[in-house]
């Protein structure tokens, strides 16, 4: 909870956050670790609330479940609807003006607007729960099957449609499928704590440098998209004579449409940023690759001249299958450095306690930190997002922290937690 209000307060200040504390789609960066840990997070008190009761009754409460999952979509929808407001009657102004209210209008609001944490933590829950009881072999292979499919998807249609306008975010409404790795990596270390207690410190942090080690394993095949100087100096050369051609013209061509276009549900998305086999590489490809290294994990890659887009890379926007992989087994051993300090050597510090225990409110809360009225203006209003000074960016954020973290104490101090 605290990594996650230190990226998203600080990250809209884009030329003053550091580079790795923002999402950009195109590695993994420390700002695209937060959101599996709640996946990971997730799946481990699934695992541990089921189980309980479970062992208590002597049967699955897949009512209760169920219901628990709606309620926390439920809550998405319309969270994410009110914080999306003016963003929701501006879309769907442009939707009527576009003709159409189930598409584009609901179509844009279910693959974009709504379709952030909340909900994919709810559509991941509800895709793992049939097998969340189940042994810990039936759930790697769960998790290994999830993967594959979302590869074989996205090789079909998914990977050119969450990139094409509008945008998916998270990987967008199959996202899912690779969201369960970390999911069910969170039940399998909720059964070695159960087993072992903090005697399982050292072999959940050893799987979690095997999988880390998969999920950048897993990446190398970015590396088969690299660019040559030869090619980018052909393609600036094309660019070149292609301008210089004149253009036919008629009176067919710079008259106006007749009436509204949609955007097709699937584009062509633009070759000097994304590969044209971005799944499955072509056999052209795999014959030239020249056989290097990926960079190691929250190192910077080529930009888009030197290397195109493709799933192979690790994407949170994409979901893509190396990026989920490597960020489940962080959180495997994150987990474990803090079992061993908190459970082990009894160390405890307030904020994560009180941020964690009411982290749905915590969440919420974040969202609206920046409406804090100071003066009569908002927070960046006096702390422009689009400034190079750090030092309002520290200071905004610390505001809202404080907000977010003063409210959450409240709450606690009276016994308030909001779940669903």
């Amino acid at each position: 909870m605290l990594g996650m209000l230190l990226v998203n307060l600080i990250g809209g200040y884009k030329l003053a956050c550091p580079y790795i504390l923002r999402h950009h789609h195109d590695y993994c960066s420390y700002a695209d670790t937060i959101m599996p840990h709640f996946l990971f997070a997730a799946g481990f008190a699934m695992r541990l609330s089921l189980g309980r009761r479970l062992e208590t009754g002597g049967k699955m409460p897949w009512i209760r479940a169920i219901r628990r999952v709606l309620g926390l979509a439920l809550v998405a929808i319309l969270w994410y609807g009110f914080c999306s407001l003016k963003g929701v009657i501006a879309g769907f102004h442009e939707a009527m003006a576009e003709g159409g209210f189930f598409y584009p209008f609901l179509y844009r609001l279910f693959k974009r607007e709504l379709y952030q944490t909340l909900l994919h933590i709810a559509v991941t829950s509800l895709w793992i729960l049939p097998v969340i009881t189940s042994s810990w072999k039936v759930r790697v292979w769960y998790a290994i099957g999830s993967g594959a499919l979302h590869v074989i998807l996205s090789y079909w249609f998914n990977y050119a449609w969450v990139y094409s306008d509008p945008t998916g975010i998270d990987g967008g409404p199959l996202g899912f499928l690779t969201w369960s790795i970390p999911a069910l990596c969170g039940t399998l270390a909720c059964d070695a704590v159960k087993a072992s207690g903090t005697a399982a410190t050292g072999r959940i942090a050893g799987w979690g440098c095997v999988v880390m080690l998969i999920g950048w394993s897993l990446s190398m095949g970015t590396t088969l998209y690299n660019v040559t100087e030869a090619q980018i100096q052909a393609e600036q050369a094309d660019a070149v004579a292609a301008l210089a051609e004149p253009k036919p013209t008629s009176p067919a061509a710079n008259s106006p449409p007749a009436g509204p276009v949609a955007k097709p549900l699937i584009q062509v998305l633009d070759p000097k940023k994304y590969a044209p086999d971005p799944v499955w590489p072509t056999w052209e490809r795999l014959k030239n690759w020249e056989r290097t290294l990926v960079e190691p994990p929250f190192v910077r890659p080529p930009d888009a001249q030197h290397r195109r887009w493709n799933y192979w890379m690790m994407s949170q926007r994409g979901g893509t299958l190396s990026y989920p992989t490597f960020c489940a087994g962080l959180s495997l051993l994150i987990y474990a450095g803090f079992l061993y300090v908190c459970d082990g050597l009894k160390w405890r510090l307030g904020i994560f306690r009180t941020l964690g225990t009411n982290s749905l409110a915590a969440y919420m809360l974040h969202d609206i930190a920046g409406w804090i009225p100071i003066g009569g203006k908002v927070i960046d209003q006096h702390f422009p997002t689009n400034s190079t000074l750090w030092v309002g960016m520290l200071i905004a954020f610390g505001i809202q922290l404080l907000f977010v973290y003063g409210v959450c104490r409240l709450l606690e101090a009276l016994g308030w937690y909001i779940r669903v």
